[in-house]
């Protein structure tokens, strides 16, 4: 379905890459005017990432397309004069501001938080940035992968490994994305009320270390680290299948678990009388439950329906060909097509969230060219004439397909 919900909010979208992008893509999602400033001739740079979707192009990654669908996209040289004014028009008329930079970049291009919020007082003004607008750390360049080493993650994913190693998740983008997604919307409500905007700064370090459950909550109140593996959490090879399960997160797990193995000995045994006991003699306990998974089943099939009839959470591990193609995700409608004017369509993943029952559609393509709506939104939005549009071309201070 078509989402309304932010029918009549425009947003300037100064972001790039992932993590704002992202928050944009779901604003758009839900029906806001989201309209993507780019630079002349670059462009946003993951336009030529993997996998290009023209033969004939290098700026039609699918990692663009997915993360950019339902927007307009201009472009705008933000180092010139000029083209800092068309941003401020564009502020005037806009009800959300969103940039990615790294901090000081914005106020540089003159489409920092006072400058828009002086010209629109009703703003809403968002700032992504690695580690926020201020502390010893504001001023380094971040991306998911510095983030993960620096938040402590990376070090608690090592799993008693003498080395870290690269997270292939690019985690700290997304929460990052997604909090903003939620701040902006409450800030929109604020301003819709009163009339007043509001400044947003949102850390991808404090995204990622909000989503750590454990460690973070113990360390601050005087505790230890819990490093990994995770206790609780095993995978095992079931007759060449792998399959994770998992006996913690409800009071109830583990009794379930001892059920299902019909094993009431390990569930009276003393060592594993309780969460902390069981905590404290994982390393003994956990070859125990991983050789009865691995040991007791045919299939993983097999597995997976005893654990799941027993009420304890359990899966195959999936390779992402599988998950593309799985009918739980084609039930969600998890993969939209959208259109795409190089080769018809193409897919991208969607919302994840339904809207009053029912999948929520991508609102269009992703922008096609640098400066595909330029025209259309210098004349629609701001009401620019013909000649002064071509004046802005030939002074390259904007760009047209």
């Amino acid at each position: 379905m078509k989402a309304t919900l932010l029918d009549g909010i425009t947003v300037l979208d100064f972001t790039r890459v992932l993590a704002g992008p992202y928050c944009t893509r779901l604003l758009a999602d839900l029906g806001a005017r989201v309209i993507k400033i780019e630079r002349p001739g670059e462009g946003d740079e993951m336009r030529r990432g993997y996998l290009q979707l023209q033969a004939d192009r290098d700026d039609q990654a699918t990692y663009f397309v997915r993360i950019n669908a339902g927007k307009e996209g201009i472009a705008i040289d933000l180092s010139h004069p000029d083209g800092r004014a068309i941003a401020h028009d564009l502020a005037r008329h806009a009800d959300v501001a969103i940039e990615n930079f790294l901090p000081g970049v914005a106020a540089k291009l003159g489409i920092d938080a006072p400058t828009l919020r002086a010209i629109n007082p009703r703003l809403v003004y968002c700032s992504i940035s690695g580690f926020g607008q201020n502390g010893p750390l504001a001023s380094w360049p971040a991306f998911a992968h510095i983030i993960n080493a620096v938040s402590g993650l990376m070090d608690l994913e090592r799993n008693q490994e003498p080395t870290p190693r690269v997270s292939y998740l690019q985690a700290a983008d997304v929460f990052a994305a997604t909090h903003a997604f939620g701040a902006i919307l409450a800030a929109l409500i604020r301003a819709l009320k009163t009339g007043q905007g509001a400044y947003l700064d949102v850390s991808m370090l404090q995204a990622l270390v909000a989503a750590e459950d454990v460690t973070y909550g113990a360390l601050i109140n005087g505790g230890d680290v819990m490093p990994g593996p995770r206790i609780g959490m095993i995978v095992a090879d079931v007759a060449g299948r792998h399959v994770a399960m998992q006996h913690v997160g409800a009071p109830t797990l583990w009794g379930r678990l001892c059920a299902v193995m019909k094993r009431p000995d390990i569930e009276q045994d003393p060592r594993f009388a309780t969460p902390v006991l069981r905590r404290q003699n994982w390393d003994v306990l956990r070859p125990i439950l991983t050789d009865w998974l691995s040991t007791t089943f045919a299939s993983a099939d097999d597995a997976l329906r005893a654990l799941n009839a027993g009420r304890v959470p359990a899966a195959p591990v999936l390779s992402p060909s599988e998950v593309v193609s799985h009918p739980h995700m084609k039930d969600r409608v998890a993969f939209a097509e959208v259109p795409h004017p190089g080769r018809g369509s193409a897919r991208v993943t969607a919302a994840p969230f339904h809207l009053d029952g029912a999948p929520i559609t991508p609102a269009g393509p992703a922008p096609w060219r640098i400066g595909e709506h330029t025209h259309a939104v210098l004349t629609d939005v701001l009401g620019y004439t013909a000649a002064r549009i071509e004046a802005l071309r030939a002074a390259g201070v904007i760009a047209l397909p």
